[in-house]
C-alpha cells in the first residue's frame, strides 16, 4: 500500500497546479478584460476595467469591417473541413486496406511532407495557385488549406483504418451488405475519433493561419480572412488595443463551439467503436 503524500507535498502541488492555471488563463483574462474596457483604446488598461463598454465590440464589427472578415473564414474553414475529411478519409481507406504498386512510395512521400516546414511551401504553393489564376481569392486559399491538411489527416486515419478488424467488414459482406453500407455502418463509426482529430486539426489551421493567406489574398481586402483582419488595428506608431482585444475575443468563440460540437462526436464515435469491435 503506497504511503499518503505528506501536507507539504500536497500543498506544493496545488501551488504548482496554481501556477500552471494563472500562466495559462491570465492571457485570456487579460484579453477579455481588455475588450470591455473602455481605456485600453488608450493603452490603459489595468487588471479590472475601469469603464465597462461594447464600443470596442461594435467598432470592430462595423466600422472595422469584421463581420467580412468573420464570414469568408468560416466559409473557408468550413470548406476545408469538409474536404479534406472526406479526401483524407478516401486515400486513408486506400493505403490501409488495398495493397498497389509504389504503395509504400506513397506513405513514405505522406511522412516526408509533413517534416517539411510551412514556410518552406510559401513560393511553391503561391506559383500553383498563380498557375490556377486563383490569386486573390478565397477559392485558392481553400485549395491551399486542404493540401495543407492532407498530409497530416491520410496519416493519422491510416492508423484508425488499419486498426479496425478486417473481419468486420468481411462479416458485413457475408450478410449480405454492400460496401458502402459496410462502410457506413462499420467502418465510420469506428474511426470517427480520428476523424473528429483530423477535422479539429484543418479547422483551427484554416482559422488561425496568416502567412498564406495574405500571400495569397494579396491586396483583395473583401476576400480577407480574420487573422489579415486583426492586422488592420496596428497602427504604426500606435495599436488600438480595445479593438485588438475584442477582434482576438470575437475570433476565439467561433473555434470554441466548433470544439464543442465536434468533441460530444468525439466521444460518440469512441463508445461506437468501443461497442461494435
Amino acid at each position: 500500500m503506497n504511503p499518503r503524500p505528506s501536507l507539504a507535498s500536497r500543498i506544493g502541488v496545488g501551488i504548482a497546479v496554481a501556477a500552471v492555471l494563472i500562466f495559462t488563463l491570465f492571457p485570456v483574462y487579460w484579453m477579455i478584460s481588455s475588450a470591455f474596457d473602455a481605456k485600453a483604446s488608450s493603452g490603459g488598461q489595468s487588471l479590472l476595467p475601469q469603464e465597462f463598454t461594447l464600443d470596442n465590440f461594435a467598432f470592430v464589427l462595423t466600422d472595422g469591417g469584421f463581420g467580412t472578415y468573420l464570414r469568408n473564414s468560416a466559409i473557408v474553414a468550413l470548406v476545408t473541413v469538409l474536404v479534406s475529411a472526406v479526401v483524407c478519409l478516401l486515400a486513408a481507406v486506400a493505403v490501409a486496406r488495398f495493397r498497389f504498386k509504389f504503395r509504400t512510395t506513397v506513405l513514405m512521400m505522406i511522412l516526408v511532407v509533413q517534416m517539411v516546414p510551412l514556410e518552406a511551401l510559401v513560393i511553391p504553393l503561391f506559383l500553383q495557385v498563380k498557375s490556377l489564376g486563383l490569386l486573390n481569392s478565397i477559392i485558392g486559399l481553400m485549395v491551399v488549406y486542404v493540401a495543407l491538411s492532407l498530409a497530416f489527416g491520410i496519416w493519422m486515419l491510416r492508423g484508425f483504418v488499419a486498426a479496425v478488424p478486417v473481419e468486420l467488414e468481411e462479416a458485413a459482406y457475408i450478410d449480405g451488405a454492400s460496401w458502402w453500407r459496410m462502410f457506413r455502418s462499420i467502418l465510420l463509426p469506428l474511426v470517427m475519433p480520428g476523424l473528429v482529430a483530423t477535422s479539429i486539426f484543418s479547422f483551427i489551421t484554416a482559422w488561425n493561419e496568416f502567412i498564406f493567406a495574405m500571400t495569397i489574398l494579396g491586396a483583395q481586402t473583401d476576400q480577407y480572412t480574420v487573422s489579415i483582419g486583426l492586422k488592420s488595428f496596428f497602427g504604426l506608431h500606435s495599436n488600438d488595443w480595445g479593438s485588438i482585444m475584442a477582434a482576438s475575443t470575437i475570433i476565439t468563440i467561433p473555434v470554441m463551439i466548433f470544439f464543442v460540437i465536434v468533441q460530444r462526436r468525439l466521444s460518440a464515435g469512441m463508445v461506437a467503436g468501443a461497442v461494435k469491435g
